[in-house]
């Protein structure tokens, strides 16, 4: 399929040029055998080059360039070189802009050094300002193209990332539910405990601490409740989470610590918030939380920095002063560190933990600073709406410019010397006309009707000029040529505009304007063609209108078809987008309604009874309960990732590449059209290793969250087997791209990966069948 999509248009397009050159040949003589041998060559060489343009378009374009110079050195007036109009255009899509634009200047600059060759200097100018309009033209259609499918394969990417939430939503909230219960509870009860066994041993010598630690555990059970309560969702008046991680909490946070007896130095900038400060918050939490419990007496020192745009969090303390007591050695569940690195991970940062040279302990965090000035939104939404017509819109505005002073020039060359040196300045005053009346096309998309308004305008400038230059009627006709703006302004307001109710009657507006501005210019001097005007002017605009208003209810009927596919398109995405999320957010809910029951069965009636005993004043039995506490919480964290093993009996054989059928027989049961086509040919007397990672290759790649149409095909090759996996453009950037390197380079074979969305693959047949290591996945892929 993608090699039928690379060639037919070459060869349809050699073959068209072909029987061109063949029945409507130049004005010269025919080519001699020679010459018909090199002409065929130039054909080839450019059928050849045009193959390439997807894969690589500048290379292309380079040798369609290489064909034209060579046929028309052969043939002059018969050779057409078509195809470096269509190499331009993918250039265009496939390469940014300095690229593209590099790349016409050369197209320009072989065209003009050709024409300066054989027909001279002077006639060479034409030529290189015919080629500039058409090559910028095609460049433009290009670089819009190229907009349009880059936004396709970010909504994909969207979409992807969607539908990756939607059905890890669960999981993912499992996990999130886990990191919070282990930073909250283990936190209060933790605390509980060490302050309960420090009353206990010392109740004799400081009797007083027994009334402070009942005073703690009381105050520390309820807030534990009331954090447990607010995790799960179970008081309807709790506050966002977002609210709750400032620069106040985190102070706050130390502050309770400093109470413990513990000495804690902070210094935190006072505008932290968003997501960076809540994982500020849970860092600084659960690293104090360990250094009460294995460092008991050591100082703390919680240090944020600002330091090029991030943020720098630094928790050290000291060497424990005591011994570790026994009783609060095994009160941890494992995962602490664990939990520390995934939480600054999910804020888009690093975390580092190890023992400190002073014998103490130290945790360094790297987060990015989502807190710092903005930049105004002005500008950049100036910037994304330039940025689509940074070679669309001014390459039609200057080809509606230049195009009809380019004929005039042309005519112009049948004059006779004298006359065309009187008219140099009316020329001036046509390309001034011309380049006013363009000018508003530069404002197409984002203010059609203003535009398609200023350019009915500028029109009437062209009557005016006529009276007042006066422009002869041999330079004023060329006007005419300006019309072609005017067809541009009715189709932008019908495919950028409000629709049906502005777009018909613009083309009305447009079609009436434009007869009534050329009649009028052609009759300004009171005659047309020698004739008196009088009664007819009425009659020639009513006629001229009934002329151009199939072609602008056309361009109107056009626009609104592109509009509404546009509409239609991103309504899709919009809707999937959405039904993905909402599945997501009703897996999340119903994993928080079920790890909830468990978390009212498991811990939350110790809490309540903690509370119940400190105020009754019974020592021995808080320190029971809370222990008992803790040991369920531990028992759950366990199974919630216990919960993310595959059980062993569920182990099902390693897939081979027969399964492929199966996989594509469950994606078109899912709504998905997805082909498979060279098995089992393919797939004979491969090694298991290589059944098993073309398998893993095509899973990964159709599982990057595409919806369209897409196929595989596998090819038995010497040493090997190539894989080719066409219609996934999330799979070819992202992660999903980055997991299918690992797997390939583990195979040691060869990938490539087109902007178009195709995976190439080639596995040599001894292929490792070491495990693969994965990449993480990202929700964005």
């Amino acid at each position: 399929m993608e090699t039928t999509r690379n060639w037919l248009l070459p060869v349809l397009l050699a073959g068209g040029q072909g029987a061109l050159m063949w029945l409507a040949p130049g004005p010269g003589p025919a080519p001699g055998p020679t010459a018909l041998i090199w002409v065929l060559c130039a054909l080839a060489g450019e059928t050849a080059a045009l193959g390439r343009r997807r894969q690589a378009p500048v290379r292309a374009l380079a040798g369609t360039l290489s064909a034209c110079v060579l046929g028309t050195v052969a043939w002059p007036d018969g050779y057409l070189g078509l195809g470096t109009i269509v190499a331009a255009y993918s250039v265009a899509v496939r390469c940014p802009v300095p690229v593209t634009v590099r790349a016409v200047a050369g197209a320009v600059g072989v065209e003009w050094g050709v024409s300066a060759v054989r027909d001279g200097f002077r006639e060479s100018l034409l030529t290189a300002v015919a080629a500039f309009l058409v090559y910028g033209l095609c460049a433009g259609l290009g670089e819009t193209r190229r907009l349009w499918l880059a936004g396709r394969l970010s909504a994909a990417r969207r979409l992807a990332g969607a539908e990756y939430a939607r059905r890890t939503a669960a999981e993912q909230e499992r996990r999130r539910l886990a990191r919070e219960l282990h930073d909250v509870s283990a936190h209060h009860l933790t605390s509980v405990v060490v302050t309960v066994d420090a009353a206990r041993r010392l109740k004799d010598s400081r009797p007083e601490l027994v009334a402070e630690a009942l005073s703690f555990a009381r105050r520390t059970g309820a807030e534990t409740m009331t954090a447990l309560q607010r995790l799960f969702g179970l008081l309807r008046d709790c506050d966002p989470p977002g609210s709750r991680a400032a620069s106040a909490g985190i102070e706050e946070l130390v502050a309770g610590f400093g109470r413990l007896g513990r000495p804690v130095a902070a210094r935190v900038p006072d505008d932290l918030t968003g997501p960076a400060a809540e994982a500020i918050h849970g860092i600084v939490r659960e690293s104090l939380t360990n250094a009460l419990r294995h460092a008991p007496g050591a100082a703390a020192r919680v240090e944020v920095r600002r330091v090029d745009g991030l943020l720098e969090l630094t928790v050290a303390n000291g060497a424990p002063r005591t011994a570790v007591p026994r009783e609060t050695s095994g009160l941890g569940s494992g995962r602490g560190l664990a939990g520390l690195q995934e939480r600054a991970a999910a804020a888009g940062g690093e975390l580092t933990a190890g023992p400190a040279p002073d014998g103490g302990w130290l945790v360094r965090a790297t987060l990015p600073d989502t807190t710092g000035p903005r930049r105004p939104s002005g500008p950049g939404w100036r910037r994304d709406l330039l940025r689509e017509q940074r070679l669309a819109d001014p390459v039609l505005a200057l080809t509606a410019m230049v195009l009809p002073v380019v004929v005039a020039l042309a005519d112009m060359e049948d004059w006779r010397e004298r006359t065309r040196l009187a008219s140099v300045p009316d020329l001036i005053v046509l390309a001034a006309l011309l380049a006013v009346h363009a000018l508003p096309l530069l404002w197409r998309r984002r203010a059609p009707v203003a535009c398609l308004v200023a350019v009915l305008t500028t029109a009437w400038l062209w009557p005016v000029a006529a009276v007042v230059v006066p422009l002869p009627s041999r330079i004023s006709q060329f006007l005419g040529g300006g019309a072609l703006v005017e067809t541009l302004a009715v189709y932008a307001v019908a495919a950028y505009g409000q629709g049906a109710p502005r777009a018909w009657p613009a083309a009305i507006a447009g079609t009436f304007g434009t007869a009534a501005v050329l009649t009028t210019t052609a009759s300004a001097d009171g005659s047309l063609e020698g004739e008196p005007v009088g009664g007819f002017l009425v009659v020639m605009v009513v006629t001229l209108c009934v002329v151009l208003a199939p072609l602008f209810a056309a361009l109107c009927g056009t626009g609104l078809a592109v509009r509404g596919r546009r509409l239609r398109v991103l309504a899709q995405d919009d809707a999937a987008l959405a039904t993905s999320m909402w599945h997501a957010e009703r897996a999340a809910e119903a994993e928080r309604h079920r790890l909830a029951v468990t978390l009212r069965e498991a811990v939350l009636h110790h809490t309540a009874s903690l509370v119940v005993q400190a105020g009754e004043g019974r020592l021995d039995d808080v320190a029971a309960t809370a222990r008992a506490a803790l040991a369920a919480m531990r028992d759950m964290l366990h199974g919630l990732a216990d919960g993310d093993d595959v059980p062993v009996g569920r182990l099902a054989p390693s897939p081979t590449a027969d399964d492929l059928d199966t996989l594509c027989r469950t994606l078109r049961a899912a709504g998905r059209d997805v082909r498979v086509r060279g098995l089992p040919g393919a797939a004979r007397a491969l090694p298991p290793s290589v059944h098993l990672s073309t398998y893993r290759i095509v899973e990964t790649a159709l599982g990057a969250g595409d919806r369209g149409p897409a196929r595989v095909v596998l090819r038995r090759r010497r040493g090997g087997v190539r894989i080719t996996v066409t219609g996934v453009p999330a799979a070819v950037t992202g992660p999903v791209a980055e997991r299918l390197r690992v797997r390939v380079a583990a195979c040691e074979g060869h990938m490539a990966l087109e902007p178009t969305g195709n995976v190439r693959v080639s596995l040599p047949a001894g292929a490792s069948s070491a495990p693969v290591p994965e990449v993480s996945p990202s929700p964005y892929a």
